[in-house]
C-alpha cells in the first residue's frame, strides 16, 4: 500500500472517529442495548492489519482450555468440515472478481479497507484435505480434493455426495470414503446469486438431518439496500434446495449476510450466525445468531431488531410490520461468521459441553475493535442461557494488529474444536487441559 492511500485512509479514519458509548457486552444476549443511530457520510475506520503469528505464538485458550496448531501454510481458510472418518475438508478461498463491486468514495474505501485487513489475495479457489491418521491432533498429510472452483466456502456431505456451494451455483460430487481427489467435474445443482457486483460473496450449505435438502445462506448485495432493491432479489436470505431437483423456495429472509448454519441437536432447529449492517455508529448494529423460523423475515434493510427502522432506507412500513427480532445478540461489528454447536461427547469440558461456539472475525467500523475472538454461548433446553464465554483470543497484538482472524468452527469428533484463521493461514485445535473450567 502507497504512503499517499495509507495517510488518506488514516485521515479519513481521523475524521469519523465515533467511539463506542456501550461495552461490546452490552450489545449481547437476548435484549442487547440499542442506542440512536450515529451517522456521517464517511464511516468510521478503525482497521487491524494483517500481520500473521510469529513463529511459535498461539492465540490464547480460554480457562481449562489449550490451543495448538492442527494445520499450517494454508492460503486463505476460511470454512472447515469435518467428515465422518476424521478427515478435515477446509475451504482455502476469497473473494472472485466484483467489478461492479466497490465504485466511488465508499467503495475505494471498503477496497482499502479490504486490502489492509489482508481479505484481497487471489483465491486458491480448491477444498483441500487434511488427514491426522496417527490421532495426534496434527495433520500429517494435505492432498486437494477439488480444485479449480469459484471461490468456495460451504460444504456438506450427504451418503456419498459432497456439496459444495461456490460463489455463483452450489456443485455436487461424487464421493468415497477416504479417497484424497476427486477428479469427476462437479455438477451443478443450482445456480446462486453472482455476478460482477456480488457484494457478499460467501455462500455456505449445510444438508437437512435426512439429507433431502439443502439450506444455502446468500448474503446482501450492498450494506443497506443501497444498490437498488432489484439487486437484492433472493439475497440476504437462507434459502432451501432439493437436493434431487435443485429447485428451491426463500425458507427466511431479511438476513443481510447469513454465514454460518448449525443445526441445534436437541430440537433439530437451524440456526444461523448473520452480519448486521454497518455505518450506523460503534454501537449498531449487533450481529446477532437465531433459530430460524420458515417464512419469517427478520428485518433487512428496512428495519433492525425486530422493528427499529433504518431510515436510510425508503420506508415499507409493511415490511417493517412483519420484522421478528432475532435470539440472541453476538456484539456490534464482530463479524460473527462461524457457528457450531457441541455435539453431546465434545471432549470439552463444562460448560463447553452444551451451546454453540461462533468465529468472530473481526469489526472495521467500530472504535474500539470487537470480535478478532472465539466465543462459546451456553444453551440450556435448546435455547441460549447466559453471557458469552471466550475461547480463543489474543489474535489482535498490542499494536492492534490483526495476529489472525478466526472464521469457521467444527467439533473435530476426538475431543477438540478446529478454528479456521484466514490470516494466519491456519487451522487450530482447541482441546481440554490448563486449569479448571468455570462459567
Amino acid at each position: 500500500m502507497s504512503r499517499t492511500p495509507l495517510a488518506l485512509l488514516l485521515l479519513l479514519g481521523l475524521v469519523a472517529c465515533d467511539e463506542a458509548k456501550h461495552s461490546v457486552a452490552e450489545g449481547q444476549g437476548p435484549s442487547p442495548t440499542l442506542p440512536p443511530p450515529t451517522k456521517s457520510w464517511i464511516p468510521t475506520i478503525n482497521i487491524a492489519p494483517a500481520r500473521g503469528w510469529a513463529e511459535g505464538a498461539t492465540p490464547v485458550p480460554g480457562q481449562g482450555l489449550r490451543v495448538a496448531a492442527f494445520a499450517e501454510d494454508l492460503e486463505h481458510p476460511r470454512q472447515v468440515v469435518v467428515l465422518p472418518n476424521g478427515d478435515v475438508l477446509v475451504a482455502e478461498s476469497n473473494g472472485p472478481p466484483r467489478p461492479e463491486d466497490g465504485k466511488g468514495i465508499r467503495g475505494w474505501v471498503q477496497g482499502m479497507v479490504q486490502g489492509w485487513a489482508g481479505a484481497k489475495a487471489t483465491s486458491a479457489n480448491r477444498i483441500t484435505l487434511l488427514r491426522d491418521a496417527d490421532h495426534d491432533g496434527r495433520a500429517e498429510t494435505r492432498t486437494a480434493l477439488v480444485q479449480d472452483l469459484r471461490s468456495p466456502y460451504g460444504m456438506a456431505l450427504v451418503g456419498d455426495t459432497l456439496y459444495v456451494a461456490n460463489t455463483d451455483a452450489l456443485l455436487r460430487f461424487p464421493y468415497r470414503e477416504g479417497e484424497t481427489r476427486i477428479t469427476a467435474p462437479g455438477e451443478k445443482v443450482t445456480d446462486l446469486p453472482g455476478g460482477p457486483l456480488n457484494h457478499h460473496w460467501t455462500k455456505n450449505v449445510i444438508a437437512s438431518p435426512d439429507g433431502t435438502k439443502l439450506y444455502v445462506a446468500v448474503g446482501s448485495n450492498s450494506n443497506v439496500g443501497e444498490n437498488g432493491l432489484e439487486a437484492e432479489r433472493e439475497r440476504a436470505a437462507v434459502w432451501e434446495v432439493d437436493a434431487r431437483t435443485g429447485q428451491h423456495r426463500i425458507f427466511a429472509s431479511g438476513t443481510r449476510n447469513p454465514v454460518g448454519l448449525a443445526w441445534e441437536p436437541g430440537t433439530k432447529v437451524l440456526w444461523v450466525a448473520v452480519n448486521e449492517r454497518d455505518e450506523l455508529g460503534s454501537d449498531l448494529v449487533p450481529d446477532y445468531m437465531t433459530g430460524l423460523k420458515d417464512g419469517a423475515f427478520y428485518g433487512w434493510p428496512f428495519s433492525y431488531y425486530g422493528q427499529h427502522v433504518d431510515s436510510r432506507v425508503p420506508p415499507n412500513p409493511g415490511m417493517v410490520a412483519k420484522a421478528i427480532p432475532p435470539d440472541y445478540a453476538l456484539g456490534p461489528h464482530t463479524a460473527s461468521l462461524g457457528l457450531a454447536f457441541a455435539p453431546q461427547q465434545s471432549g470439552l469440558p463444562a460448560p463447553y459441553n452444551d451451546g454453540a461456539f461462533i468465529g468472530q472475525h473481526g469489526s472495521w467500523n467500530r472504535r474500539p475493535p470487537s470480535g478478532y475472538k472465539v466465543i462459546f454461548v451456553p444453551f440450556r433446553d435448546g435455547r441460549p442461557n447466559g453471557a458469552p464465554i471466550d475461547i480463543l483470543t489474543g489474535f489482535l497484538d498490542a499494536q492492534g494488529q490483526a495476529q489472525g482472524r478466526p472464521v469457521g468452527v467444527a467439533p473435530d469428533g476426538r475431543g477438540g474444536l478446529l478454528v479456521a484463521d484466514d490470516v494466519g493461514n491456519k487451522i487450530w485445535r482447541v482441546t481440554a487441559g490448563g486449569g479448571i473450567a468455570q462459567r
